[in-house]
This record gives C-alpha cells, sequence and structure tokens, in this order.
C-alpha cells in the first residue's frame, strides 16, 4: 500500500524544480525514449537532458516576456517538445492550457479567448491554424513553433540552442499550473484549474498506486498529449516514480499489429491504454505468440473494461489488466492494485487520499450494490489531487460541488468488498474511443449548415468504441433527406470540430421530443440511440 503521508502539500512547490531535478542527479536515468513512426529514428533523453533543455526553454519564455501567471496554449504531438516545454512553463510560473492536435481554428479562436492565453506552442502542422485567427487576439505575446522555422513565430530550436539560464521561479501550491478544457453537455467547454502542488503530488498515487511504476520502468501510454491521460501516464505519473516514459509518433489511426510490435521490439514494461486499443489487440491472432518480452504491468481507462477483453488479454499474454478511473479534474479516484484481486468488469476500489462513494438524491451514502452518484468528499478536508473549479463557471461548481460532495457525473455501484462498477454518465457526455465528446459542440456545428433546421446529438453502443455519436436532425424546407446530404453534413462536423467529434449515424426525424418547457428529451433519444446499437 501507498504511505498517504507522501500527500503532503508544502508551501512552495514545482514539480519541475521539485521532482525532475531530483532524478535528474542520476545522468543515467531515462526520462523519454521516442521512436518515430517508421522506426527509423529514435531518441532517448535522461532526466538531466529534459531538466537543462526546459530550464533553456524557460529561460526562452522570460526573455520573450512571459511572466508567472501568464496562460499559454500547446498543441504538440508526440514529440519530445511538448514535455520540454510543458516542463519549462512549470519552472517559468506560465500556466500551460493542453489541447489535441485534433483542434480546428475555431477550436483555437475559443479556447485562446475564453483562457485569456497570451502565447501559443504548437508544430508546424497546426501552425497555420493559428495564423487564421492570430488577429483575432492581439494579447498573443509570442508564439513558438516547435520544429523548423516560421515567419512571425519564435522557433524552439533556437531557443534551446542558447546557455541561458532562467530566472528562478519559487511557485506557491496554490499557484495555478495547468488548464484543462473539458467537454460538458451544455455551452462550450468548461476551463478545468489546477495547481502546482495538488495535482502533481496527488499523481504520485496515480503512477505507484494504479501504474505500479519505479525507477527502471519504461511505461508506454496511447493517449494523445492533449487530453488529461497524458498527465496521468505520460507526464506527472510516472515521472513522479522516476521512470521513462515510452513515446512513438503517433499514426493516422491506431494500428494493432504495429503497437504489438513495438511492444515486442522494445523494453516497455508498463503499457496503458484505451478498452478500444484492448479490443483491436485481442482480435491479433498472434497476440502472445510471442507476448512482449519485458512487458509486466497493463493498465486500461477511459471507458469502462468487458470482462471478456479482460479474459482475452490474460489468457493471449499471462497478464491482468488494472483498469483506472479518474476525471479531467483529479488524479486517480479508483482503480485495481495488485495488492487485492482483480475484478473484472470492476473499476478497482478508491485510491488513496480520496473518500469515494456511491451517493444517493439526499446525498447519503447508499447501501451497497445500490446505484447512486459516484461523489468524492471534499469536507472537512479537500483532498489533494482534485481541481480547484470550473473557471468562469459559478452555476456548474455550484451543481457539482453539494454538501459535502463533489459529484463527478457518472453514475455507478459499490459492492460488498468495495468495488466500484461503471453504469453510465448522469449527463449526456459521449465516451467513444476515450474520447469524451460534449452533445453541444456537434450539434451547434450541425446547426451551421445551412440544411439543418434543429439537431440532437445523443452516444449509442458500439462494441468496439463503447459509445459513437448518433445526430438526429431536422432539415429546413428545401431540403431532401438522403445519404449524400448525411455524408455532407459529417464532412461539416469534421471541419467545424475536431473530427472524432463527427456523428458516425445521421438520422433525419421530422420532430425532436420534447418536455412542455421546450427541452429535448434525451432520454427517449437515448434509447433509440441504444435499439440502433444494440
Amino acid at each position: 500500500m501507498v504511505d498517504e503521508s507522501a500527500l503532503s502539500v508544502p508551501e512552495h512547490y514545482n514539480f519541475a524544480a521539485d521532482c525532475i531535478d531530483h532524478f535528474a542527479e542520476d545522468p543515467k536515468a531515462i526520462a523519454l525514449h521516442w521512436v518515430n513512426l517508421a522506426g527509423t529514428e529514435e531518441r532517448i533523453l535522461s532526466f538531466a537532458d529534459v531538466r537543462d533543455a526546459s530550464r533553456r526553454f524557460a529561460a526562452g519564455l522570460q526573455a520573450a516576456g512571459f511572466v508567472p501567471g501568464d496562460r499559454v496554449k500547446i498543441v504538440v504531438g508526440r514529440d519530445p517538445a511538448w514535455w520540454i516545454c510543458a516542463l519549462g512553463m512549470m519552472r517559468a510560473g506560465v500556466v500551460w492550457i493542453p489541447g489535441t492536435t485534433l483542434l480546428t481554428p475555431k477550436d483555437f479562436d475559443m479556447r485562446i479567448g475564453r483562457a485569456a492565453a497570451v502565447g501559443v506552442i504548437t508544430d508546424a502542422a497546426n501552425a497555420p491554424k493559428v495564423d487564421e485567427i492570430r488577429d483575432r487576439h492581439p494579447a498573443l505575446r509570442a508564439c513558438v513553433v516547435t520544429d523548423g522555422k516560421r515567419d512571425g513565430w519564435l522557433s524552439l530550436d533556437a531557443i534551446l540552442d542558447t546557455d541561458a539560464a532562467p530566472q528562478a521561479v519559487r511557485t506557491r501550491s496554490e499557484d495555478p499550473c495547468v488548464l484543462y478544457f473539458t467537454s460538458g453537455t451544455t455551452g462550450h467547454p468548461k476551463m478545468v484549474v489546477h495547481t502546482h502542488a495538488s495535482y502533481p503530488i496527488g499523481h504520485r498515487i496515480t503512477g505507484s498506486y494504479w501504474l505500479g511504476l519505479g525507477s527502471g520502468d519504461l511505461h508506454w501510454n496511447l493517449s494523445d498529449n492533449g487530453w488529461a491521460k497524458a498527465a496521468y501516464a505520460s507526464l506527472f505519473g510516472p515521472w513522479s516514480q522516476g521512470a521513462g516514459v515510452f513515446v512513438e509518433e503517433a499514426g493516422p489511426r491506431f494500428d494493432a499489429a504495429a503497437t504489438l510490435d513495438t511492444l515486442r521490439k522494445h523494453p516497455i514494461t508498463s503499457f496503458c491504454g484505451p478498452p478500444t486499443a484492448f479490443r483491436s489487440l485481442i482480435a491479433l491472432p498472434d497476440l502472445g505468440d510471442p507476448a512482449p518480452a519485458h512487458l509486466s504491468r497493463v493498465q486500461a481507462a477511459g471507458e469502462p473494461l468487458n470482462p471478456e477483453i479482460f479474459h482475452a488479454w490474460k489468457k493471449a499474454t499471462g497478464i491482468e489488466i488494472h483498469e483506472g478511473y479518474g476525471q479531467t479534474e483529479s488524479s486517480i479516484l479508483v482503480c485495481s492494485h495488485p495488492s487485492f484481486p482483480v475484478k473484472p468488469g470492476s473499476m478497482g476500489k478508491t485510491a488513496p487520499g480520496f473518500d469515494v462513494q456511491v451517493v444517493d438524491a439526499d446525498l447519503s451514502v447508499a447501501p451497497a450494490n445500490t446505484e447512486g452518484d459516484i461523489a468524492v468528499r471534499v469536507k472537512p478536508e479537500r483532498p489533494v489531487g482534485l481541481f480547484v473549479e470550473y473557471e468562469n463557471h459559478p452555476e456548474e461548481n455550484a451543481e457539482k460541488f453539494r454538501g459535502d460532495w463533489y459529484l463527478t457525473g457518472d453514475r455507478g455501484f459499490r459492492d460488498e468488498e468495495g468495488y466500484f462498477f461503471f453504469i453510465g454518465r448522469s449527463d449526456d457526455v459521449i465516451l467513444s474511443a476515450g474520447y469524451r465528446i460534449g452533445p453541444f459542440e456537434v450539434e451547434s456545428a450541425l446547426i451551421e449548415h445551412e440544411a439543418v433546421l434543429e439537431a440532437a446529438v445523443v452516444g449509442a453502443p458500439h462494441p468496439e468504441r463503447y459509445q459513437i455519436v448518433v445526430a438526429f436532425v431536422i432539415l429546413h424546407e428545401g431540403f431532401t433527406a438522403s445519404d449524400a446530404l448525411a455524408a455532407e453534413l459529417q464532412d461539416h462536423v469534421k471541419r467545424t470540430t475536431a473530427p472524432y467529434k463527427y456523428p458516425r449515424e445521421i438520422e433525419f426525424v421530422s420532430e425532436l421530443p420534447k418536455t412542455i418547457s421546450g427541452k429535448i428529451r434525451r432520454v427517449e433519444l437515448r434509447q433509440r440511440g441504444e435499439e440502433r446499437g444494440g
């Protein structure tokens, strides 16, 4: 078990200075092991390497006029630059705002504006998206391109090609460190604020208790860097334990055979992916012939893991999958740990540092095997690892923080032995292939099309992706439903929002079920979606 004294929060804390610099004292300790998609290029960086590079980047930010508390949007793929820049921002006291490389110009525009960002860090592939909307944000102090050069941009290569030392910044534990945008059921994505101490210190439990990592391990997490899962399993979790992070350049889509080949080829000891990936992996005829030689621990998160996947993977590889449950708003909340038996179909038990319960409508702890809201106790003491607030969303904060509890928005139950079982979202957020998709964003994109009068979006069950996006669409007069129009609307959503959000099924309807007050009855649409998916 974990000593919860590891969760004590000092007055000042900075992950880059207090954690990375500690492990950098061993010049041979591996921090990053990166390979390109073809497997023809490889870079191995020690903790000393990332310490030195992040110090130079922090000095570059300061030379460009950035000061503690400034906010900078970072959108970089699976490249060492992401880790170096993130650490450099922490050293400089700059709040970093991660985003997926799937963001569109419209997404950049909204996120930069709402977060009051004064800088952007991205790669050459995404820089044109920023240039498209840059004149709308005169407060942008500087933009950094991580590969090559670009007119009007600072070059990361040039910044790192100096020996400048950063001015010392001693961040207080309660200072904002990272800001995530998370999908919601209404309105645009909300801003989730984490501090310099609570979030990375909370992820000590993620790294030790769930991932089970230590010095000498090499951990591979399949998540895109724009998601909070990267903080869990690609940054704070493994590096808090002195473990190395394996990184493979992202391909156009998940390739199960190539993933298995990578696991066999490299000294990866720990592997984490969404259940969607494991569904594809267990379909490979040679999964266990041979099993990856170095692999000893495997984790899944992002959506519920079906028992049949657990059993098929274990039969082929001899390794159990340890499920984990957490949110953008927290570090790991519930997980499977080697100290107790895995119960297939369960998320596991409460992680140290948190009091997680299932509560009823009156906010009382529900009896065993009774469905209710999954909640985290926040009184009398707020747990380490939980976010500060949804910035500028007082109504949402009031809804989620009620009585002694933070309500996660998820439904489930807990059995007599303390194992948690996930039932579903209590709101309408769609979980698809590890992505969280807010219906409002998809509906807004659909309504922007000239043919669409009204739209409603729900999730429907899917055997591989857990859920898919299903749209119910009412057309304006003069437009006729057809497969061609459905395809056009799908392409429109891909262009208007991130491509992964598009509705994989569109049903044209003449009306939508509504309450007497005019609200869409999503419960009815979800039932129709379940019938389609079932």
